[in-house]
Formats: C-alpha cells, structure tokens, sequence
C-alpha cells in the first residue's frame, strides 16, 4: 500500500472536486452559446420543417441560437456520423426520424452503433400512413380490398418513393397481418410514384396524409383507411384501420432529437422539457396538423424504450419481406 502524503492527497481531492463543479456549473448555465441542430436529409422536407420549426422554438426558450446544419448523404449516414462524432456537451443534436432505426436494420457496416452512440432527447411527431387506391379499384373500403387482394394475389401493385422506408414497411406490415400479397414498385421519389398511381399504372400505396389530401379530396384517389389511435385533422373523412375492422396495424413513424451518447442528463433533461413546452404550444399544434402531422412527445428514457422496440418490429418485417437495399 502507498502512503501519499497529506498535501499530495490534498490537492487530487481539490482537482476532483474543482472537475466536478465545472461539469455541473456547465450544466446548471447550459446553454452559453449557439447550439447546432444536424438534420442529415436535404432542405425541404418535413425533417428541416421540424428542424426550423422547434429550433426557433428552442431558441426563444433556452435563450441561445440554435442553427440549422443540413448534411444529406448516404441515407443520413453522413450527418449521423458527423454527430456520434462531436462533442457530449449539449451543443450538438440531431434531427431524426425513424430511418435511424431502419438504417441499421438495412445497411451493414455503420460507422456507429444505432442505439449505444446516442442519447434520445425526445420524440417530436408521429407520421402516420393512408392506404390509398386508384378510385378504379373496385373497392370502397378496407374490407372489400382485403378480399379483392386475396381473390388476386400478386396481382395488385403497390408504389412506393423507395425500397426500404415507411411506405414500403407500412405495405409489407400490412400483408403480413392480412396474409394478402401484393407486387412492390420502387420508384426514385415520390412524385413519380404519386403520377403513377392516379394514372392507373399502379393500383395503391400507403402515404403519409399530406402528401396526398388534395388527391383524395379531388377525387382522384382514395383513402382507405389511416394508421394510428385516431383520425387525421387533415383527412377527417378517413376511418382508422381499427375502425374500419384491422386492429393492430401500426405504421405511425416517429421523428425525434438525439444528443451523442454521453451528454450530462441534466442536459438532456433541460432539453427535452423544453421541447414538451413546445408541444403544448397552440401555434405549433397548428402548423404541426396543417403539414398532417402529430404532437407525440416521450422521455428521453421512453424514446430508447422505443427505439429499441422498433429495432425488434422492423427486423421481424425486414426478414419476414425479404427486404434488402443497394446503398
């Protein structure tokens, strides 16, 4: 056993306690500077919407800039590395959806670990999908195109912007629960894939609501039934899929912020009460419903809750549809 001397001993213990002050006095006047919000997608879509949307937000609340970083590439591989990779100070988030959980599901070799190299902060929405048809499908609702699937398997195609992401899985968890079989046209996009289908060259896809609410109130699709506990506010007219007689189908995806893995929970936590204030926000509840979205909000500790059973769904989907992707 070393003896150290009382003086040595003495300033270790003053160095200690001088660390650990400093990191809880960072944490008690976080934020002192701007703050950078990652979303790994390109402008325009519905992931810098939230990103704008809650970083103004977040602005007002916490007092400091929060700055809006876009970095698209390799299927949001690029800008969620640059996260894993930055400091766990607080100052660094990202923008997510559930393609952060897809991904690893779908591509090998990520230079990071899913669920162990981030902190969840909090949920922000749910997106949930319309199963939509050509009005020339001779069905009027859910149960008459479950029987008009079965009466011609394989026969019936379905669109969808991409192999691999929500309408894809929401069409695959759809004929696995109703043991109909349906044939998977992957188009680059979903304006396309939308032109398509109101021609007649395919006959359905499943969608989030805003993508596809002036169609249906045109006439020029139709909606079946929506995902999710309850109806649309932007497609009212449309009956869930328990109510039209298909329990347990859930296709809701989330979008979220995460923190990298480490970052103090006093942090965390001054994040994600933050974003819940936002939630209840009138304004934001407004402009969240005309882009057919949402509020849904969990803990940091319920969203790693979901995370990790989401892993577990979509595998089960993954594996069960043979699902693969060229990346």
């Amino acid at each position: 056993m070393i003896n150290f001397p009382v003086a040595v001993v003495r300033t270790l213990l003053a160095g200690v306690l001088m660390a650990i002050g400093g990191t809880v006095a960072a944490q008690l006047s976080y934020p002192i500077k701007p703050i950078h919000a990652i979303v790994p997608f390109p402008p325009g879509g519905s992931n810098t919407f939230l990103a704008r949307l809650f970083g103004q937000k977040l602005t007002e609340g916490l007092g400091q800039q929060v700055i809006v970083d876009n970095r698209p590439g390799g299927n949001t591989i690029i800008g969620t590395e640059a996260l894993a990779k930055s400091p766990a100070d607080g100052y660094t988030l990202i923008f997510v959806s559930s393609a952060h959980v897809i991904n690893s599901l779908l591509l090998p070799n990520l230079p990071y670990d899913t669920i162990k190299d981030f902190a969840p902060v909090a949920t922000l929405v749910s997106t949930e999908q319309v199963l939509v048809l050509n009005p020339q499908v001779p069905a009027n609702n859910l149960q008459e195109f479950i029987a008009l699937a079965k009466s011609k398997p394989g026969q019936l195609n379905y669109a969808t912007p991409g192999a691999g992401g929500p309408s894809h899985l929401a069409a695959e968890m759809f004929s696995i629960l109703t043991g109909v079989k349906m044939q998977h046209i992957p188009y680059k996009g979903a304006g396309q894939s939308m032109t398509d289908l109101i021609g007649g060259q395919v006959q359905l896809t499943f969608s989030n609501p805003i993508n596809i609410v002036a169609n249906i109130k045109s006439g020029k699709l139709r909606g079946l039934a929506i995902s999710g506990a309850n109806r649309s506010s932007v497609l009212p007219q449309v009956p869930t899929f328990t109510e039209a007689g298909l329990p347990g189908f859930g296709a809701g995806f989330w979008q979220g912020v995460l923190a990298p893995a480490g970052t103090p929970k006093g942090i965390i936590d001054t994040l994600s009460a933050e974003i819940v204030k936002i939630l209840a926000m009138p304004d934001i509840k407004e402009k969240l419903s005309n882009q057919g979205q949402e509020p849904f909000y969990s803990t940091p500790e319920q969203f790693a809750a979901l995370m990790k059973a989401d892993l577990a769904k979509y595998a089960n989907v993954i594996k069960t549809a043979n699902i693969k992707i060229e990346h």
